[in-house]
């Protein structure tokens, strides 16, 4: 009896260490199959999120290229972030300060050597030369040139922009010229023809006295150096710089241009569409304003042309402008970060940003499409994009054409004389560079 019912005990235990045995194999399987489907799921779902800020209307434009960008990439996904322009430079100093700059970021042009000297940007030449994709002779060498710092790269052009004449081609045969001017004296002879066609009252060219861009078109039109000694030090009392501003000044003397600013103008569009003035320095958003403000009947009655030139040698230059693609120098996702520049900067997505956007390409490349070889408009920035110049590449520039636009507004108002407008012009530059001064001598 006993050895039966140890038999049975043995029955019964080895029963339960079988389902146990089971019961756990069935609760390993069960979270294989767990852990399989979770990992399924991770595979198929971005592991990478990247932060992209655009600003204005291509931050708001630019989302549309990014599902295909996603497509080509499932692994990353991109989250586009619109700043306004208006605080665009705040937010990203704002955002520099904190540590918490995006990935990657539009940045003006202009602004490249601040960031740079903030430490903030990722030197590109290295992502550039292991590229495929992207070469420094894709791009116009003028803009190109304004992502460089001390001979490194550290943008990637996405768009285009320069200054170049927008005039009535229709009043400018009336008064007897065919064709645009091509030098300083052509275009002081059509500018004259065309004030005295409209009348007292009227003007020739509106030229805001509070923009500092046409002044500065002329000067390095006269090859003038801005700032000399390594940028340390004012160079507005040159005789390169004196005769590009003599002959600005002449605008005004001459009541060619009338003396205001942009606020003061009520409307330019309709200014341009009576006739009270005939030309207009500006970039080619005004393509677009232009075909949409003008009067239908007035469509075919303007047109673009490149900058006239201070001799034969046109079109004169003018300012290399835009906006690049940069990488923040701390990103935890530099290649995805990359990929998105690399992308951006394809030929195809610079066209349908064009169209998009209205925005010039960066990229030669594109050029020659149907939809720019074919559209007169844009064909004059081609021509002009091939001779433009940056102003000097340093972080104190902004400041300085506060001061330029402040003492050439004194001087057209005859509260100064040009004398000392220049040199009180070098003696506030130089008090604006006495850190870069310090910093550059410290550093030898």
């Amino acid at each position: 009896m006993t050895v039966q019912l140890t038999r049975i005990e043995t029955r019964a235990r080895l029963r339960q260490d079988l389902n146990r045995l089971t019961r756990n194999r069935l609760h390993t399987l069960a979270l294989c199959l767990i852990q399989l489907i979770c990992g399924c799921t991770e595979s198929s779902s971005p592991t990478i999120e990247i932060d992209f800020w655009a600003m204005g209307r291509e931050g708001e434009v630019v989302q549309q290229l990014i599902p295909k960008f996603e497509r080509r990439f499932p692994e990353i996904r991109v989250n586009v972030q619109q700043v306004p322009w208006s605080a665009a430079h705040e937010k990203l100093l704002t955002a520099y300060a904190g540590g918490t700059l995006p990935d990657l970021f539009q940045l003006g042009n202009t602004w490249i050597p601040e960031f740079v000297a903030l430490g903030a940007l990722t030197e590109l030449d290295p992502w550039i030369a292991s590229s495929q994709q992207i070469a420094h002779q894709d791009f116009f060498p003028g803009i190109m040139q304004t992502n460089r710092i001390e001979l490194q790269t550290y943008g990637i052009p996405w768009y285009a922009d320069t200054r170049l004449l927008f005039y009535r081609n229709d009043l400018l045969k009336r008064a007897g010229y065919a064709a645009p001017p091509t030098t300083w004296t052509a275009w002081m002879d059509a500018l004259k023809g065309l004030k005295d066609r409209a009348g007292a009252g009227n003007y020739a060219i509106l030229l805001p006295i509070n923009e500092w861009a046409p002044l500065i078109i002329f000067a390095l039109q006269c090859n003038a150096k801005l700032l000399k000694e390594n940028n340390q030090y004012g160079n507005f009392t040159s005789a390169e710089f004196r005769k590009a501003f003599k002959f600005y000044l002449q605008f005004f003397q001459q009541q060619l241009a009338p003396p205001v600013g942009n606020a003061q103008m009520a409307n330019l569009y309709q200014e341009f569409a009576i006739g009270r003035i005939s030309m207009y320095i500006s970039g080619p958003w005004n393509i677009g304003e232009f075909r949409r403000r003008l009067p239908k009947e007035l469509q075919n009655h303007w047109m673009t042309a490149p900058m006239p030139s201070p001799n034969a040698d046109y079109p004169g230059r003018s300012l290399a402008g835009g906006a690049s693609l940069v990488m923040n120098q701390h990103s935890e996702h530099p290649k995805a970060a990359w990929k998105l520049i690399v992308y951006l900067s394809e030929a195809a997505q610079q066209l349908e940003f064009y169209h998009l956007t209205g925005d010039l390409p960066a990229r030669k490349v594109v050029w020659t499409d149907s939809s720019l070889t074919a559209n007169p408009y844009a064909q004059a920035f081609w021509k002009q994009l091939q001779h433009v110049e940056s102003p000097p590449q340093i972080p104190e520039w902004e400041r300085i054409t506060a001061k330029l636009a402040d003492y050439t507004e004194a001087v057209i108002r005859k509260q100064l004389s040009v004398d000392r407008a220049l040199e009180n012009l070098d003696a506030d530059v130089n008090r604006i560079l006495e850190k870069r001064r310090w910093l550059l001598r410290r550093s030898h």
